[in-house]
């Protein structure tokens, strides 16, 4: 009877999707980092502003314009410019949506192959042409806007690669 038992909990249980944790863990750290580091940054604390030091330098290697990011804890500003944070938000959405269908739904681009990739690519230059519009004085820089273009950029990453990350691997 506990031979029956267990091998049926045993068999029961689904392998782990490493590079799927992965990619939640990084999300997850990418997410919280940029606002928790003004936080950080203004206790005063050595260890925690040691890792605000790294949450900023990391923000400033891939923020176009990290100095343009909301003051959240006065004088400290967030890690990354609200078109980056509009770019993570999105990429959230992507996998709340994975985590409903499981990539089953028209919208997931890598489905479509070399279209799905050509329309993911247009919707990643969306980043790229909104700060050439500020850059030509199209506009000027509004957190709404970058926001809304991140978030379209996002969602061309989103919508293209969250099916390659989060699927089962097959046995």
């Amino acid at each position: 009877m506990l031979k029956l038992l267990t091998q049926n909990s045993t068999s029961n249980k689904k392998p782990v999707n490493w590079q799927g944790l992965l990619a939640d863990i990084i999300l997850t750290a990418l997410l919280s980092g940029p606002i928790a580091a003004p936080f950080l940054a203004k206790s005063g604390l050595f260890p925690l502003n040691f890792i605000a030091s790294i949450i900023y330098f990391m923000g400033g290697v891939v923020c176009p314009q990290p100095e343009m990011s909301l003051m959240i804890a006065s004088p400290n500003l967030m890690a990354v410019c609200m078109r980056c944070y509009g770019l993570l938000l999105a990429l959230l959405t992507t996998r709340l949506l994975y985590a409903q269908n499981r990539g089953q739904g028209w919208y997931w681009l890598s489905q479509y192959r070399f279209t799905g990739a050509t329309i993911a690519s247009v919707l990643i230059c969306a980043y790229l042409g909104e700060m050439l519009a500020q850059i030509f004085q199209l506009w000027s820089y509004n957190n709404w806007i970058v926001t809304s273009f991140g978030y379209v950029t996002g969602l061309g990453i989103g919508l293209f690669f969250a099916p390659v990350l989060y699927r089962e691997s097959r046995h």
